[in-house]
């Protein structure tokens, strides 16, 4: 039943209001951020939830009263506007239920590449790329250009950025794959109809890792240079080997 799925998530974004309140989590950031985070994850539901039980109550409360000579026909009349309330709810409910991609609410990169088309495919470069801008100025996201390379008529063979905001890769990480266009480009000096194709990547932020590595699983090799002649033949290190042991990794 929804409702007895619905509770425990209720309980726990209470729980969670209360630990924020405490002087232990307070004085403790990565605690404070951690549970932060899990609260806010969840207070949509909640929402959604607790306006969904109160539904429940009305609706249970105007049935009691359909019986009733004075507020019988009143309360039918409200039991039909709470039960498309309740509907309505459980609907959004359901799919607020729908388990999260941990990497929803992260940054992403962003990269557009111009494929088949020439010219007219870096213009379509461009031209999404600026309505991408434009869509992540409309959620007040921030986009810094990461790199790009431009061609001969104003477009781009390829364009990278890092768009930073909340919910940015929910919200785009579907545009990945070919994206075509037909159209009459600024090329064409006859008015003929192009078919351009290019490819958008959406990657999700990666965050940052601390890496130990042990020293004692480093193996160091140093390389001098050789030759027939020369003071520095012999004496200079000119090349260094560092092996990582354990993965054969070698740099």
């Amino acid at each position: 039943m929804l409702v007895d799925r619905l509770k425990p998530i209720i309980e726990r974004n209470d729980a969670l209001a209360a630990m924020l309140s405490t002087e232990e989590v307070i004085n403790d950031i990565a605690k404070l951020t951690a549970l932060s985070k899990e609260k806010s994850e969840s207070d949509e539901i909640v929402a959604k939830a607790k306006e969904y039980l109160n539904v429940l109550d009305d609706i249970t409360s105007n049935k009691a009263l359909l019986e009733d000579k004075e507020l019988g026909e009143l309360a039918k009349e409200e039991l039909k506007e709470l039960e498309i309330a309740q509907k309505n709810l459980e609907d959004e409910i359901k799919i607020l239920l729908i388990p999260k991609d941990p990497n929803d609410k992260k940054n992403i990169y962003l990269e557009i590449r111009a494929g088949t088309g020439g010219d007219e495919a870096g213009i379509f470069v461009g031209d999404l790329f600026s309505a991408y801008c434009r869509y992540a100025d409309s959620k007040q996201w921030k986009v810094e250009i990461i790199s790009s390379s431009e061609n001969s008529v104003g477009g781009y063979k390829e364009m990278i950025a890092l768009v930073k905001g909340d919910g940015a890769y929910s919200r785009l990480k579907y545009e990945g794959g070919t994206h075509r266009v037909q159209r009459v480009p600024k090329t064409e000096s006859q008015g003929r109809i192009h078919t351009s194709a290019i490819t958008v990547a959406i990657m999700p932020e990666v965050d940052s890792l601390e890496i130990n590595i042990n020293p004692n699983d480093l193996k160091i090799d140093v390389f001098r240079s050789g030759g027939h002649g020369g003071q520095s033949v012999n004496t200079t290190d000119s090349a260094v080997r560092i092996t990582h042991i354990p993965t054969g990794i070698s740099v």
